[in-house]
């Protein structure tokens, strides 16, 4: 049986029952076809989530399609499609080769094309779901192709139909509606804006958007290295709650808060976790808060899933005896529970 943490970013995970590895579209629907009404668990990059350390009893299907199908329009810009099994990053890097421009803040993040639209991955200003028109995937239930347009996906902050409805979809590829230009939008994240050296609203060219945006990742332990035991993670382990307004006031002064459309507040994840007295670098066995950024939970070597999940569950406690605010995990949890 092939054991998981070969395949995860934590470096954990226990055996799985049945493993298989896909590279064809065909290949992905006849091994969801055999695998039947048994659990499924899809990975790709292996990088938002924590398998326990038991594995998973059902059939783990390893996604490599990387298709990838252009059409250019010197009006409306570029659609690209791309299979679900396409490293993030690497599309990224291509997108702005070929003279795209749109995803340059999104670099860096783990994992690939497929997993994008089910956590609406965002970073800097922006999410993915700005730049899908669609998104073509397997309905495990209907057994049958279905295919959702942008609204249909049903986006908000870290979320999706897909995610609100585990293992009935499976992603076989996703397209997106992208500008031809050598420039950004204007620059609304306020870090970024400073470490590019310009003011919230000015535009950069998308290259050196990109490379900023790399480099404030890695100083953060958030770009993937054998080396560096705290890229050995699943990135961010908790969402940025959006809180009440009421809630958000009660919160001290330098508290970061984002208004958000229907009142609610969205403030800092890594903020609250920080002043709630978890520290950078504290550990439980070898699970360890990063070194660098206290949102990341680290395997620094030897690490178990249970111990990652009691690190986990200890910042949940600090934070809500401190704030009365719930973290909610951002990674996928199979097997696991915080509760």
């Amino acid at each position: 049986m092939a054991d998981l943490s070969d395949f995860t970013s934590l470096h954990v995970g226990g055996p799985a029952r049945n493993f298989v590895e896909v590279a064809t579209e065909a290949e992905i629907i006849a091994a969801l076809e055999a695998a039947g009404d048994s659990p499924v668990l899809i990975i790709g990059g292996g990088t938002n989530m924590l398998i326990s350390d038991s594995g998973f009893a059902g059939t783990v299907i390893r996604i490599s399609n990387n298709q990838v199908k252009e059409e250019v329009d010197a009006c409306s810009g570029a659609t690209l499609t791309i299979g679900a099994g396409e490293n993030w990053d690497e599309f990224v890097k291509t997108t702005i080769a070929r003279g795209f421009a749109g995803l340059e803040t999104l670099s860096g993040i783990p994992g690939t094309v497929g997993a994008a639209p089910i956590q609406n991955i965002g970073a800097y200003g922006h999410e993915v779901s700005e730049f899908i028109t669609r998104v073509r995937t397997y309905d495990r239930q209907l057994k049958s192709l279905k295919t959702f347009t942008n609204a249909e996906c049903e986006f908000s902050y870290r979320n999706s139909h897909f995610k609100t409805h585990p293992g009935r979809y499976v992603v076989l590829d996703v397209a997106f509606q992208l500008r031809i230009g050598e420039m950004t939008l204007p620059i609304t994240y306020s870090e970024l804006a400073t470490a590019l050296g310009v003011a919230v609203g000015e535009k950069v060219s998308v290259k050196s958007c990109r490379e900023k945006v790399l480099e404030l990742r890695s100083r953060k332990g958030m770009l993937l290295s054998e080396n560096d035991h705290d890229s050995w993670s699943a990135g961010s382990f908790f969402t940025n709650p959006i809180v009440s307004a009421d809630v958000a006031a009660k919160l001290p002064l330098d508290a970061p808060r984002w208004p958000q459309a229907d009142g609610r507040v969205k403030t800092s994840a890594a903020w609250l976790i920080e002043h709630s007295g978890v520290t950078k670098g504290q550990s439980i066995g070898g699970a360890r808060i990063s070194t660098k950024h206290v949102l990341a939970l680290t395997n620094s070597g030897g690490a178990k899933a249970s111990e990652i999940a009691a690190l986990a569950k200890l910042a949940q406690e600090k934070v809500r005896a401190t704030f009365d605010i719930a973290l909610e995990p951002e990674v996928n949890l199979v097997g696991l529970n915080l509760q």
